[in-house]
């Protein structure tokens, strides 16, 4: 039972995760993006700021999907449970409420700095998302586990929207030297999207495995529910090998324009661990089992975000 109310504070809002934010976001502007950097118009503490926005949403949907989710976890890990036993639910709501109050403020600045509010739009909608997620997706067949891979797609994008808006002070000749690296830095950001909503997507539906118990006994419609373990093990078996399709094809770019490197790496430190993930998840009976393999599967994303010091080597 977790009793340190500063430790229970960071269980709350995921601090494990909001660090994977910190490093992703970090890692696409400074190491993906650093052939541009020189001209980027997207300066240190404007990115600060974006960052900061996107850790205070990320934080208070954590915050609001435990207040929605006391009594299920209270089942499936009583251990883990701050609301109601170290934080008071009004005091969750009322984080909930400051941390997306000042993350609406953040993302009006970044806004008007781009000169569009459209782009406020982000802040808005992931906010009134992960609130529905909460309330409703998550006890919804796929919803939630689509809205949650949407979102987790979306935090490698938004150093390449902000950049994006603010490029219009960048000179012609400029644009003109950096206009054939945007198109392969624009590819690499998009290729990281597409596998951060594919591992995101198959992660989710491992905790949904992880947390049957306790799911069909508040009345959740999840996938394991709803279509049953080996279903949801098929279901999450595809979508795993269609990210290790999709990792073949880059590295066979990779081994024409024989960058040895990143194919071993790619081969090594994310293929390998997806094919042992594979096996690992069809072998899976109990709660524990699932949770290991969500493990592997979240430090294989980590493996995933640290090949963009690769990418710097490469196109540096």
């Amino acid at each position: 039972m977790l009793k340190n109310p500063i430790i229970a504070f960071f269980k709350l809002i995921r601090i494990e995760n909001l660090l994977i934010i910190i490093i992703t976001q970090w890692c696409i502007k400074y190491l993906v993006f650093a052939p541009i950097n020189i001209f980027s118009k997207f300066t240190p503490a404007l990115f600060t700021i974006s960052l900061l926005s996107t850790l205070l949403i990320a934080a208070a949907g954590y915050i609001i999907n435990d207040y929605f989710d006391v009594k299920t976890d209270k089942i499936n890990r009583p251990e883990t449970v701050v609301i109601d036993v170290v934080i008071k639910r009004r005091w969750a709501v009322i984080l909930h409420i400051i941390f997306n109050g000042i993350a609406l403020i953040l993302g009006l600045y970044l806004a008007l700095k781009c000169h569009t509010l459209k782009l406020l739009m982000f802040q808005l909608l992931s906010i009134l998302l992960l609130w529905f997620y909460s309330t409703h997706f998550k006890k919804q067949l796929l919803v939630g586990n689509i809205v949650v891979s949407l979102l987790t797609a979306t935090i490698p994008l938004m150093p390449m929207v902000y950049e994006y808006y603010l490029a219009g002070g960048i000179d012609s000749l400029n644009s003109f030297l950096i206009g054939d690296f945007l198109k392969t830095l624009v590819i690499i950001v998009l290729g990281y999207s597409a596998f951060a909503f594919l591992t995101s997507f198959a992660r989710e539906v491992i905790k949904d495995m992880e947390d049957y118990k306790g799911d069909i006994q508040t009345g959740c419609k999840t996938m394991p529910i709803v279509w049953g373990i080996i279903t949801s093990k098929v279901v999450t078996f595809f979508v795993i090998v269609i990210t290790i399709g999709l990792l073949l094809l880059a590295n066979l770019k990779f081994y024409k324009e024989k960058q040895f490197i990143a194919v071993y790496y790619i081969l090594g430190l994310v293929i390998l661990p997806l094919l042992i993930l594979l096996i690992q998840t069809i072998r899976a009976k109990t709660s524990k089992d699932f949770k290991m393999a969500s493990l592997l599967l979240k430090f294989t994303m980590l493996f995933g975000i640290a090949f963009t010091i690769i990418i710097k080597y490469l196109y540096e």
